[in-house]
C-alpha cells in the first residue's frame, strides 16, 4: 500500500514513459503526519511536482483512495493534470473498514502471523507494506491512519469528478469487492471525454492483470498525450 506497488507497472510501460510513484502521507516511506484530509493530500502532490521541477501538465493515475485524490487534483489544478486515470474507485463513498483494519496493528513474531491476520484476500496485495523491525514484522503504515484516510475521502465527489475537462480513463476490476463495475461504467459515461475498460481482476487491477493494464494504459496515454 504505497508507491512501490507500481514498480511492476513502471517496467511494463517501457522506456517511453517515466512513472513517479507517490507514497501518500502515512503510507510507505512517508512520515506519519497530520492532517489527513483532501487539501493536505493535494498539497503533497503539488509539492512533489514542484520539487521535481515538473511545471507542465502530466497524466495522473490514482488507485482506490488515490483515485479520489487524483479527481480532486484535476479539478483544483487543471494546469498540472493533462490526463486522468482512475483505477477501481467510485465517486460516492461510504466505507468503514474499522472492523478489519483495527486488528492489523502491532508487531508479529513471524511474517506468516501478520499475513494470517491480513487474511488470504488482502495479504497478496500488502506484501510491499510488510517490513522487518527489531522484534518481528509489522506494517509500514498505522491502521489508525488508514482509517483516517478512509474517512477523509468518504462522501459524494460527483461534482468534483465532472469539474475537470482533461481526457480520462476509468479502469474497473470485474471481480473487485470494493467497487461495482456497473457503477464505474456509469461514472465514466457521466463525464465527457472519458473512456471505460473492465479487466478480469480484483480491486488492484494493475497487480492482478499487469500486462493488460499496462497495454491499455499505454494506448490511452499515447492517444491522449500525443
Amino acid at each position: 500500500m504505497g508507491g512501490s506497488d507500481f514498480s511492476g507497472l513502471a517496467a511494463d510501460l517501457g522506456p517511453g514513459w517515466r512513472l513517479i510513484a507517490l507514497d501518500q502521507r502515512g503510507f510507505g516511506e512517508t512520515d506519519h503526519n497530520a492532517p489527513h484530509d483532501i487539501p493536505a493530500y493535494l498539497s503533497d502532490a503539488i509539492a512533489l511536482l514542484d520539487h521535481l521541477s515538473i511545471d507542465r501538465p502530466v497524466p495522473v493515475l490514482g488507485h482506490s483512495f488515490g483515485g479520489v485524490v487524483a479527481c480532486h487534483l484535476a479539478a483544483a489544478r487543471p494546469d498540472r493534470v493533462s490526463a486522468l486515470i482512475i483505477e477501481d474507485i467510485g465517486v460516492t463513498l461510504d466505507d468503514d473498514s474499522s472492523a478489519h483494519v483495527a486488528n492489523w496493528g502491532g508487531v508479529f513474531r513471524l511474517r506468516e502471523d501478520l499475513e494470517d491476520r491480513l487474511g488470504p484476500r488482502l495479504s497478496p496485495y500488502l506484501q510491499n507494506s510488510i517490513r522487518r523491525v527489531a522484534d518481528g514484522w509489522t506494517l509500514n503504515f498505522e491502521p489508525a491512519e488508514f482509517l483516517l484516510s478512509e474517512r477523509a475521502i468518504n462522501g459524494d465527489h460527483r461534482a468534483v469528478w465532472l469539474q475537470s475537462r482533461c481526457p480520462a480513463l476509468v479502469v474497473s476490476g470485474s471481480e473487485s469487492r470494493v467497487c461495482d463495475p456497473a457503477e464505474l461504467q456509469a461514472m465514466a459515461q457521466s463525464r465527457e471525454n472519458t473512456a471505460f475498460i473492465q479487466l478480469r481482476a480484483g480491486h488492484s487491477v494493475h497487480i492482478d492483470a499487469p500486462a493488460e493494464f499496462a497495454r491499455h494504459l499505454r494506448a490511452f496515454l499515447e492517444d491522449s498525450c500525443s
